[in-house]
């Protein structure tokens, strides 16, 4: 190669430069420019706060399955492949901190609804006189999605003319 050749192609256009950046006269000199080594540790911040988040958030998903959707109110999934510029990926981590927060909210309004539902129907256990034809879903109990406990007169009417009550555990799903 000719030594003009050679100075043609180190040439680089300074928009084109990937992997340095260029001095006055058109050179490209190899490491990083100043400004990059700085987005360079705020991506890596930014990133390393979603995969935070993003763990987080499916741990919660996972431990309250069925119940509790990973997708936000929008409908939009925080998943998939994609290069995101600095805003992007923050509005990705705060978009993703919200809803981290909402899901803890929903949890902790699930386990509330849970422990009620466990209390109740220990009580109708205890006293089935109490609860006449109470219902609770096994479902809000966190034991699965199909069944009904309820308080039912033993014998029919016999039984609820007599005071007979009795817990039932319904056959399933439909």
């Amino acid at each position: 190669m000719v030594q003009s050749e050679q100075l043609t192609v180190d040439r680089v256009d300074p928009d084109l430069a990937f992997g340095g950046f260029t001095t006055g006269d058109g050179y490209c000199v190899s490491g990083e420019h100043p400004m990059a080594t700085d987005e360079h540790a705020a991506r890596k911040a930014l990133r390393a706060q979603v995969s935070k988040l993003e763990r987080e958030l499916s741990g919660l998903v996972a431990l309250t399955f069925p119940h509790i959707s990973p997708r936000d109110p929008d409908g939009e999934a925080f998943s998939g492949p994609r290069l995101l510029s600095l805003a992007e990926l923050e509005r990705v981590r705060d978009r993703l901190a919200l809803r981290v927060g909402e899901v803890h909210g929903e949890v902790a309004e699930r386990t509330e609804l849970e422990r009620r539902s466990r209390a109740l129907l220990e009580r109708m256990k205890l006293e089935p006189g109490r609860y006449k034809f109470v219902r609770v879903p096994v479902a809000d109990l966190g034991d699965g999605h199909c069944g009904v406990w309820e308080v039912r007169p033993r014998l029919g009417l016999i039984g609820m003319l007599s005071g007979w009550w009795q817990v039932k555990l319904s056959s399933g799903c439909p």
